[in-house]
């Protein structure tokens, strides 16, 4: 019997980055469904994500304490409510600084499967599409397109100015899939977590993982209604 080549067993994760936006609810539902899909997940919160983080929730993310605190964030509904869905198992996750440009998914050598924003800000969306490279997000993302890596951009804005429609075009011929967080209302939602649980199923339905986030579209009028 030949030996199992090392690179057959290669951690390969999905980077998952949080910007400053509004909506780290939609963060904390796609790392459950990541986490509960049996994936990999490489870590990236930007400084401006914290405050977000601590205004919607109230949970302070620390470098220090980051398993704790994201233990804390991910139990927590999109309501506000805490333990809300059972402490998820984060051994198979690495956290990245943001200021940190020599971490992992900085480099093309370094092996995921893509990276998917959630949500992105204007700004982020900005850096990226110009290619700034200002902190680790930005940079892992510049590097996902060059390695023609799936990333997913989950734009969380509105209204938008054409500047930031320029630089989503932009983003979309360098191979991105942009992706607005837009809950729909088909499925039959009944909750908050509802609505946040469809826009996080349609970012993993476009970086390909299987969930059970949402009802799919069957072809019958009414179906929601039912739910």
């Amino acid at each position: 019997m030949q030996p199992v080549p090392e690179h057959t067993s290669q951690r390969r994760p999905w980077v998952v980055g949080v910007s400053g936006a509004s909506g780290t609810p939609y963060a904390a539902a796609v790392l459950r469904a990541l986490l509960g899909a049996g994936e990999s997940v490489d870590l990236v919160v930007s400084r401006a994500s914290r405050l977000t983080l601590l205004d919607e929730t109230g949970i302070a993310f620390r470098d220090a304490h980051w398993q704790e605190d994201l233990r804390a964030w991910l139990a927590r509904g999109a309501d506000g409510k805490p333990d809300t869905f059972t402490p998820a198992d984060v051994s198979d996750v690495r956290y990245w600084a943001a200021g940190d440009l020599a971490a992992g998914p900085s480099s093309g050598s370094y092996p995921v499967r893509g990276m998917l924003i959630v949500p992105a800000s204007t700004a982020c969306v900005a850096g990226v599409a110009l290619g700034l490279s200002k902190d680790l997000l930005q940079r892992s993302a510049s590097v996902t397109l060059k390695e023609g890596r799936k990333l997913v951009v989950a734009v969380r804005e509105t209204p938008l100015n054409g500047q930031t429609l320029k630089h989503l075009v932009s983003l979309d011929e360098a191979g991105a899939i942009v992706l607005p967080a837009s809950p729909a209302f088909y499925a039959g939602a009944t909750h908050i977590q509802d609505l946040v649980d469809f826009v996080a199923g349609r970012v993993l339905d476009a970086a390909g993982v299987p969930h059970d986030l949402y009802r799919r579209w069957e072809g019958e009028l009414g179906g929601g209604s039912r739910v």
